[in-house]
């Protein structure tokens, strides 16, 4: 699977370690790390370590179930 950032009308491949997405609330207070790969988002409670992950394959599965 191949993932891109379009911006400014540059299409910029992510690559293998992906970018990781500080995640607080309102309050600033931190919730967890995202981070988004080239095989798909993993979620990390607190900080970016051993964190859930899911394939792109099962993400679109879930935001296409109704």
């Amino acid at each position: 699977m191949k993932v891109f950032i379009k911006d400014w009308k540059m299409d910029l491949e992510v690559k293998n370690k992906g970018i990781e997405f500080d995640i607080c609330n309102t309050q600033g207070e931190h919730l967890g790390d995202m981070i988004l790969s080239k095989t798909g988002l993993t979620w990390c409670k607190g900080k970016a370590q051993n964190g859930k992950q899911k394939k792109w394959e099962e993400i679109i599965k879930i935001f296409n179930e109704d």
